[in-house]
């Protein structure tokens, strides 16, 4: 009889002021991410005891000191506790302790994955003003992961039940967005695309990349033949070496295409040309990928923000934390 050892999934609390700790409280308490995987919360006891307490559900903690002391019972929350921060933390406030601490549960995930102690890391939302608050001067969890794992070439790859978004640039103005977009980036994430989704068992993934211009510059009418100086080489270089991948194409109607499922993945030129269509569709089964980190370092991420408004209340929903789970195990096991 074969065993298959179900992967160890180290789950980073996020911003301790915001829903992270709650959504990760209810989702293991469900108790369905446990039939395929083995959690292991990156955090602190205290915030987590005080969402037992605010649901009123009956679960334990289990303090461990390494991934290796982690115990399958649905009825534990297994916890590396970095005790930072008292029962008593704020709720739905930017504060520094904060972002201190949700560094601090990244970088020790970081750490276990690098050393296989844990197959994968799936992150509740930080907030990016707390980050900055504590001296850390990322815009987000993408960049803190490439920085930890010595990445240069990687991306952002968002998931919805439709299609998947991959970004040539992500948290930078737009106008410092269209100045970076160039034909060696271009290319590189089309191969990220690629290689992700054909390791995911798709042996022949169609992509395709988004226009930086409306209507994709309408050969030239719009804008400064962006689409021909910025994409184009890079497409072309990937279509060589038998990349299935299409473009430049009009945004406004290729997002339609992708949900028909015309296309696997999109490559989309800056932020919220990739973002918006994935969270009208999709937000609460949104998942946000980190590609191409090294060390072979895989990290998912629910698709939405730390929600201090609902803080502490009880309000939020878990689904995107559920899918973020086994989305991490998928890539674990290649689909």
């Amino acid at each position: 009889m074969v065993i298959i050892m179900k992967p160890k999934i180290a789950i980073t609390m996020g911003d301790p002021s915001g829903i992270g700790p709650e959504i990760i409280v209810k989702t293991i308490n469900e108790g369905i991410i446990n039939n395929y995987c083995l959690p292991i919360v990156i955090g602190d006891k205290n915030i987590l005891a005080r969402e037992i307490d605010n649901l009123e559900i009956d679960i334990n903690l289990n303090l461990i000191e390494s991934p290796d002391k982690a115990i399958p019972d649905k009825n534990l929350i297994n916890i590396i506790d970095l005790n930072l921060l008292s029962y008593n933390h704020p709720y739905g406030k930017v504060d520094e302790k904060s972002g201190e601490a949700a560094f601090k549960y990244v970088e020790k995930a970081v750490e276990y994955a690098v050393s296989t102690e844990v197959s994968a890391i799936c992150t509740a939302p930080l907030n990016k003003e707390a980050l900055q608050l504590a001296g850390y001067k990322y815009p987000g969890h993408t960049e803190i992961l490439a920085e930890l794992t010595g990445t240069e070439n990687y991306s952002m790859m968002l998931s919805c039940p439709d299609f998947k978004v991959i970004h040539l640039t992500t948290h930078i103005g737009l106008l410092e967005a269209i100045e970076k977009i160039n034909p060696e980036r271009t290319y590189e994430v089309i191969k990220l695309a690629h290689d992700t989704l054909k390791n995911g068992r798709n042996s022949k993934p169609k992509i395709a990349v988004c226009g930086i211009n409306p209507h994709a510059g309408e050969s030239g009418l719009f804008g400064f033949k962006e689409e021909e100086k910025k994409l184009l080489p890079g497409i072309d270089r990937a279509k060589l070496e038998g990349i299935n991948v299409e473009g430049p194409l009009a945004a406004d109607t290729l997002f339609y295409r992708a949900k028909r499922r015309d296309f696997d993945v999109v490559v989309a030129c800056y932020h919220d040309q990739g973002h918006i269509p994935i969270k009208v569709l999709g937000l609460e089964e949104g998942v946000n990928i980190t590609v191409g980190l090294n060390s072979g370092v895989i990290r998912t991420s629910v698709d939405h923000g730390t929600a201090f408004d609902i803080a502490g209340k009880n309000q939020s929903d878990h689904k995107s934390m559920e899918t973020a789970i086994k989305e991490a195990v998928k890539l674990v096991r290649n689909y």
